[in-house]
């Protein structure tokens, strides 16, 4: 099986799906590897740390010709699809039901071997999204903070406080993976935390492992009673394959204080505030109802040299049975 490693060209992309290192480690186990130019450099790997552990530096249309089974980070865009054949299988993040035209892109095309990293479930766990979702839910808070600062638009409020002044307030919807890593940075921010969740049991273990966090069960009751009084609201809702549901409405968003923070992580699957709109690093947010509301796309590729260690790691036992085409039941699951 010859795999391909092409460059990322979603707008501001800049991970790398598969590091040298599990680079290196496929070479050894017999496979060829082609890495389209550059394609590492914004994770700080040149092609001379590719090419030294055995793969090929080609160019992206050498890339597709040659190769069979395409592992990339992200869902293709225009300049990915016009490459893919039906020949070819894909591993990657698509968040189809976010990515609705995708479906048609990929039947045009003929491809039907396409494999989503974020529906590989085992048990109850999603290995591949879970270091994403880690990184997401901590960079929420950092953007967040980012965004409360007045010369950012937000009302000028220090998240953490300090002694004899008052803490900002931020509230979590969500308490899985990335609803748990927001939570841990923002109250080692500083600042006072709640978590709503509709799994009492998860919210119990919570408890026990962060005592200063406040957990409620999840309700439209509880959400209307904390929105006025937060700071930075945390969306980190997520069903496996699924739409995320709305958990906070366009009316209720009108609960919340004027330059306060909404930062949606859920919007690679459609978003869990009605009133998201998919947003890019170059341009993070948008105004409604006088509050920021971030909603970033590839959140995690914000800090593309830890990503891409993180799920080049998680990745590469599923690439190891795909490229011997010996697929597990969680994979075959995944695919589209």
């Amino acid at each position: 099986m010859i795999i391909g490693i092409p460059k990322e060209q979603k707008e501001a992309e800049k991970r790398i799906s598969l590091t040298p290192c599990e680079v290196s480690k496929l070479v050894k186990e017999g496979f060829t590897l082609y890495i389209e130019e550059n394609a590492g450099v914004d994770a700080g790997y040149t092609n001379d740390d590719y090419s030294n552990v055995g793969a090929t530096i080609v160019t992206q249309a050498d890339l597709y010709k040659k190769a069979e089974l395409i592992v990339k980070v992200k869902e293709p865009v225009e300049a990915d699809l016009r490459f893919l054949q039906k020949h070819h299988s894909l591993f990657c993040y698509l968040h189809m039901a976010g990515n609705p035209h995708l479906s048609k892109a990929f039947k045009d095309i003929g491809l039907t071997e396409a494999y989503a990293f974020e529906t590989v479930k085992i048990g109850n766990t999603t290995p591949l999204l879970a270091p994403m979702s880690a990184i997401a839910g901590r960079l929420s808070v950092q953007i967040g903070t980012n965004l409360l600062h007045k010369s950012a638009g937000g009302m000028g409020k220090l998240l953490g406080g300090f002694t004899g002044h008052s803490q900002g307030v931020v509230t979590i919807i969500g308490a899985g993976v990335a609803g748990t890593e927001a939570a841990k940075a923002a109250l080692g921010a500083g600042a006072e935390v709640h978590i709503l969740d509709v799994n009492e049991k998860r919210l119990a273990e919570l408890q026990e492992e962060l005592p200063h966090l406040i957990t409620h069960i999840s309700t439209q009751a509880e959400v209307n009673a904390l929105l006025p009084k937060t700071d930075l609201l945390i969306g980190s809702v997520y069903l496996v394959g699924q739409a995320a549901p709305h958990v906070v409405s366009n009316k209720q968003l009108k609960l919340m204080q004027k330059a306060a923070v909404a930062i949606d992580i859920s919007i690679d699957q459609g978003g869990c505030f009605e009133f998201s709109e998919p947003c890019t690093h170059t341009n993070p947010y948008i105004v409604k109802e006088g509050v920021i509301v971030s909603a970033i796309t590839n959140l995690p590729g914000t800090v593309p040299l830890t990503a891409s260690e993180a799920l080049s790691e998680a990745i590469y036992p599923y690439v190891i049975e795909l490229a011997k085409k010996t697929p597990s039941e969680a994979l075959k699951q995944s695919k589209i």
